[in-house]
């Protein structure tokens, strides 16, 4: 799956999936076989972190 490479377009990507499909971030993962790492590290980078309880990055 090739997701989105703009940090901000990632964010809007993965949280409406999340939102919309899978209930956890893990799922989401193992579904689109993406690395966690990788969407967490480059969301991090413009400041946002991934909340299990609201299943979103915030």
């Amino acid at each position: 799956m090739n997701l989105p490479q703009d940090p901000v377009m990632l964010l809007s990507y993965v949280n409406t999936q999340l939102r919309d499909n899978y209930s956890s971030l893990d799922e989401l993962c193992a579904s689109l076989a993406v690395d966690k790492a990788e969407i967490t590290a480059k969301l991090r980078g413009i400041n946002y972190e991934y909340d299990e309880e609201k299943n979103a990055f915030v």
